[in-house]
């Protein structure tokens, strides 16, 4: 192995995983309505798709709920399925 050379590297740098903060409890919110269109617009992307969990910080059980209650305000013409701007 004539042509190897040692090079050096640097070493990885620690992964700081910040902890997200969840906006339901920051605001105080304990059950989601599909009635407050104004708080399930914030989990609304610009074009009119649910947020991910990853994205919105939210805990499983309270992502199932958001996406329950935008599908239901959907469909009671609360929200529009496709945002046009």
């Amino acid at each position: 192995m004539a042509g190897k050379k040692s090079r050096t590297r640097r070493p990885p740098l620690p992964e700081l995983k910040r902890q997200r903060k969840n906006p339901l409890k920051s605001l105080g919110v304990t059950t989601i309505d599909y009635k407050d269109t104004h708080l399930l617009r914030t989990f609304i992307s610009d074009r009119g798709k649910i947020r991910s969990r990853r994205v919105t910080g939210l805990t499983p059980q309270q992502q199932r709920q958001v996406a329950t209650a935008i599908k239901n305000a959907r469909e009671m013409a609360l929200l529009p399925f496709v945002d046009t701007k």
